[in-house]
């Protein structure tokens, strides 16, 4: 019993250290973003000693703050939901339809997902420029859309599903999109909310494809729209930290509005659940 209670207390010191580690250089980023640029550069400390929001202000009204995140929203949520769409529908042809070459394009998936998306950045620049798409949003959108990984994890819940299902749905007349989007589709949602918001989040932080194909700063998303309120400002740290804290600030809402359903998700998936 001892022996139990100290593994317990070595696991819950771990855990406080590890969650320090992690909060401090978020807590770092707030506390600089609050004062002044000659209070951060003349005697830096850990204890918040000033409240001054200008560094705020300055990214809300003297950047272009504002449409990159446009920009980000729009673009993330337009991938987001052609991905989940079109991952699903992918997912649900290669388990529950038979057709010539199904285990071939599997295959296909697989080993698109063993491909570093850096290897395929030439191609798809040029592919972009061919189609006149640099610094536009379709530019950003189309080479991103490209997640072998949910087809993956679709198509192992949908084998997952009692073939019984979805034969007592072709004799009651459904069709394959009325049984994916009215059978299947309830059934997987905390799985697609986590898909969703995984793929929300991978879009939004994405630096290097946007940092490449797009080159006016109207048409900048937020992680490259950051790099240019360094370059104009200089090293300003209190307003480059309030730029990244108000970057960050969306996406920090959606986990912590969803995580439930990302936890339930994990469960069901890994089998605890279901």
């Amino acid at each position: 019993m001892n022996i139990r209670r100290l593994e317990n207390s070595v696991l819950t010191g771990v855990t406080v250290i590890a969650a320090m580690v992690w909060v401090f250089p978020l807590y770092w980023a707030l506390v600089t973003s609050l004062r002044s640029e000659s209070r951060v550069v003349a005697r830096p400390g850990l204890l918040p000693d000033e409240f001054n929001i200008g560094n705020y202000a300055d990214a809300l009204f003297n950047t272009q703050l504002l449409t990159w995140y446009i920009n980000s929203v729009g673009t993330a949520f337009i991938v987001t939901a052609v991905v989940i769409v079109i991952s699903m529908m992918c997912a649900y042809a290669l388990s529950q339809i038979n057709f010539p070459g199904r285990r071939l394009l599997y295959l296909i998936v697989l080993a698109s997902f063993m491909i570093p998306s850096q290897a395929l950045v030439v191609t798809q620049f040029i592919l972009m420029d061919q189609f006149g798409l640099i610094n536009t949003w379709g530019g950003i959108i189309l080479p991103q859309l490209i997640v072998p990984v949910t087809i993956i994890v679709y198509k192992q819940f949908f084998d997952s599903v009692p073939r019984e299902m979805r034969e007592a749905a072709v004799l009651d007349g459904g069709g394959d999109y009325a049984i994916l989007f009215k059978l299947f589709l309830p059934l997987n949602w905390g799985i697609t909310t986590a898909l969703a918001i995984v793929t929300f989040i991978g879009v939004w932080n994405a630096f290097f494809w946007p940092f490449l194909v797009i080159t006016s700063e109207d048409m900048m998303t937020i992680p490259v729209g950051i790099t240019q309120v360094n370059d104009a400002f200089g090293l300003a740290y209190a307003r480059l930290m309030s730029v990244a804290l108000l970057a960050a600030l969306p996406v920090v809402l959606a986990y912590l509005i969803f995580q439930r359903r990302v936890t339930e998700a994990v469960m069901i998936s890994s089998g605890v659940k279901g």
